[in-house]
């Protein structure tokens, strides 16, 4: 898969630096005053701060579970969800979804969590039982 890029909103610099380099353990890339870059999993986030931050919207249902739109995210081997969730509690940061198997049993059975970074972005991170699954019907 290629890996993509994408630019979002943050509150300042300092905290997504901390979030994540300190907690979630992305590689820094170029950065200035007012935007950083970061390898997240292999992609490409540009952070850049703005005073004009949107409200959450919990309008998405997906397999029963409220979730934010919109969200962004990774999708991660069993392995590294795993370590992921760990990196998040050990760092105190709530889940707005807790960690849990979506499709348990299903085409497409996957683990997910939702978590906000620390200018109230929404994050989910999942991993497929099966990765052969990821675009199943």
């Amino acid at each position: 898969m290629s890996a993509f890029h994408y630019a979002f909103k943050v509150k300042d610099i300092a905290s997504t630096r901390q979030f994540y380099v300190a907690i979630l353990g992305c590689n820094e890339g170029r950065s200035t005053e007012t935007w950083i870059d970061f390898n997240f999993f292999g992609h490409q986030l540009s952070a850049h701060v703005s005073g004009n931050l949107p409200e959450l919207d919990y309008s998405g249902k997906v397999d029963g579970v409220d979730v934010p739109i919109p969200h962004f995210g990774c999708i991660l081997s069993f392995e590294q969800f795993e370590e992921v969730q760990e990196r998040l509690k050990q760092n105190g940061i709530n889940f707005i979804v807790e960690p849990q198997t979506r499709y348990q049993g299903q085409t497409g059975e996957q683990r997910t969590m939702f978590i906000l970074d620390l200018s109230g972005n929404p994050i989910e991170f999942k991993a497929f039982k099966n990765p052969d699954e990821i675009f199943a019907a």
